[in-house]
């Protein structure tokens, strides 16, 4: 154990670091995948976008973040194959590929998968750093198995939810007393699922055990809050003549932009209490072996600590201040034409799947299920709403994550390896 005796402090101050700057990377390129829609709708600037973002972002990622950070932290490899010195320096490099591709990433304006980058990472450094058998191959199947079925469902679920707003709304003859109507409705959905999943789920390590009873009950509260907060809202909103004359639903998309502030909050919510765990989870497995001297299992099971979830909250935060308006901008105007009442639709279904998969404590890609509930939108309008040339460049960028994770990953392990002494 003469690494974590002789260089502890070093490698827990490194460690920190490295989670901060992945924690960074995930708010300059991830976040916006809460906010893209957002902005793109028009239903919010970028700067509204960003102070909700900071909000909602921190708050899931440190109340609702423990589930799938355990999952990154134990369930991707098998933590009883390596030593407590190779899995301190393999998380390390874990953590600085994926925040070195997300800079690279985020430079050029792509929406890259954190999930991706951070699960080919973990399984860079193992495969190849210790051995084959050191990956937890079953346990990645699941997670990879997500990949493909969380767009799919986002994209059923906005494809749905944009047809009812079709029917019930738009096809009718007063579209914009429907919309006052049943508007409500929708944000009464929005927070009840949102909070369901985060009551029954997501509050274990604040000391909130609550049974699945209270949760549902405590949900439909938050939900019914919601829903009179809108209405209040709503009630400031008439239908604007002129504006409705050059756009015949204008003044329905006036009640909907007030509605993509709810799906907006749950959105960065959803995000923060998934993908806080990319940057947070590697970073609690090289806490756990270093305090405890080298003695704990770096697999051993153990609440994450608070001040972890916090340091990637901030992190997120930082990220999405100072970098997150270029990536904001492809996915909320690049891909389809994006109003409110389409806005919602994806936002609402990708919140939905991704805090259902934080729940089961599955690392889903955010870029993923939103991009699915983006295209379910624009096929609800036929495909030539859609662009398909942008599509092409996003789903190239999330082949080459994977592999780009996992080769810095392998560089980064064999250079920390050699500088603390070849362990």
């Amino acid at each position: 154990m003469s690494l974590i005796a002789d260089y502890g402090l070093v490698l827990l101050v490194l460690a920190c670091l490295f989670g901060f700057f992945m924690a960074w990377g995930v708010g300059a390129n991830d976040v916006a995948n809460a906010m893209g829609t957002s902005v793109g709708s028009r239903a919010l600037t970028i700067k509204q976008a960003i102070i909700i973002a900071m909000v909602f972002e921190f708050a899931g990622a440190y109340l609702a973040g423990g589930e799938v950070t355990e999952t990154i932290k134990n369930g991707i490899v098998d933590a009883d194959l390596i030593s407590p010195n190779l899995m301190v320096l393999g998380m390390m490099s874990a953590l600085l590929a994926a925040g070195t591709w997300l800079l690279v990433a985020s430079t050029r304006g792509w929406p890259v998968s954190t999930t991706h980058t951070i699960v080919g990472a973990v399984i860079g450094f193992a495969a190849v750093g210790v051995s084959m058998d050191a990956v937890h191959w079953g346990g990645v199947g699941p997670i990879v198995a997500s990949w493909v079925v969380t767009p799919m469902l986002a994209g059923i679920i906005s494809f749905c939810l944009f047809v009812s707003v079709q029917k019930l709304i738009i096809d009718t003859d007063n579209p914009f007393l429907n919309a006052k109507r049943y508007v409500p409705l929708y944000m009464f959905i929005t927070g009840f699922v949102i909070s369901l999943m985060t009551m029954t789920k997501g509050l274990k390590h604040v000391g909130l055990n609550l049974s699945s009873t209270e949760g549902f009950l405590l949900s439909i509260g938050i939900g019914v809050l919601v829903m009179l907060l809108g209405i209040a809202l709503l009630s400031r909103i008439h239908v604007d003549v002129e504006a409705d004359k050059a756009f015949h639903f204008s003044s329905v998309e006036k009640v909907f932009a007030i509605l993509m502030i709810f799906t907006a909050c749950s959105m960065a919510f959803a995000h923060g209490s998934n993908d806080v765990a990319n940057a947070v989870g590697p970073l609690a497995a090289i806490v756990g072996v270093i305090q405890s001297g080298g003695e704990q299992a770096a697999g051993a099971k153990s609440l994450v600590p608070g001040w972890i979830l916090l340091l990637g909250a901030l992190g997120i935060v930082v990220g999405l201040a100072t970098y997150g308006y270029k990536v904001i901008a492809t996915i909320g105007k690049e891909i389809t034409e994006l109003t409110p009442s389409r806005g919602f639709a994806a936002e609402l279904a990708a919140a939905t799947t991704v805090v259902s998969a934080s729940g089961l404590g599955l690392p889903v890609s955010t870029t993923h299920t939103l991009v699915g509930a983006i295209l379910g939108v624009g096929l609800a309008r036929g495909i030539g709403a859609l662009n398909l040339g942008m599509i092409g460049k996003i789903f190239l960028s999330w082949i080459i994550t994977l592999p780009a994770g996992a080769i810095l990953s392998i560089i980064f392990f064999f250079i920390l390896r050699s500088l603390f002494g070849g362990v």
